[in-house]
Order: structure tokens, then C-alpha cells, then sequence
């Protein structure tokens, strides 16, 4: 019996790996995390407007590119996750506050 294949399946969904990428990287283009992230530009053009919607985050245009807000106020939509902010979760993962630039991606100071 062989070892099961690591890349089956990931922990996080394409929307968590969008909006923690998004907070390491408020510039990125949408092509950028589409390369981050192994998904198709047009899933993650999808995710984006999805978390827009939900209020994960907020897009703003610069010139000809957007950039990105993390909302960390934004509480985990499941229920096992019932009151949790995503704001612990992104600093643990996206490591914003450790380099300059990337506490401006979720409004923390």
C-alpha cells in the first residue's frame, strides 16, 4: 500500500489561500495570486469579489491597479469557528506586523 499523494487535498480553501495571500501582498495583481495560490485567474478574480462581498476585505484603484484591505474584524463563517476574528489567524499565517507595509493590508497599527 503506497503513501497517500500530499497534494490531494490542502487544509485551506482557495478563499482562505486568496485572502492570506491578499494580506502579505495588499498590491498584488490578480495575476499574481492566481501564480501564488494554483488557481486560474478567474477563480481568483471569483474569490475576490466573493470576499469583497462578504466583507473579508475592500478594494480601492491606484492608478490602473487596485490595492487591498484586510477587514481582521471579520469573524470565520463556520460555525466551529463561532465568534473567531480572522485577524489572529492572518497574522499567524500571512505574518503581517513582521515587515514593514504589511500591517497597512489588514488596518492594524
Amino acid at each position: 500500500m503506497g503513501l497517500p499523494d500530499e497534494r490531494s487535498w490542502t487544509l485551506l480553501t482557495g478563499h482562505g489561500h486568496v485572502l492570506v495571500e491578499i494580506a502579505r501582498n495588499p498590491e498584488a495583481r490578480i495575476r499574481d495570486l492566481s501564480a501564488v495560490v494554483g488557481l486560474t485567474e478567474r477563480t481568483v478574480q471569483a474569490i475576490v469579489a466573493d470576499l469583497e462581498a462578504a466583507g473579508y476585505l475592500s478594494r480601492a484603484r491606484t492608478g490602473r491597479r487596485n490595492l487591498y484591505t484586510v477587514n481582521a474584524e471579520s469573524l470565520f463563517r463556520h460555525g466551529a469557528q463561532d465568534g473567531h476574528r480572522v485577524g489572529p489567524f492572518l497574522a499567524l499565517l500571512a505574518g503581517y506586523g513582521d515587515a514593514g507595509g504589511r500591517s497597512a493590508a489588514t488596518g492594524d497599527e
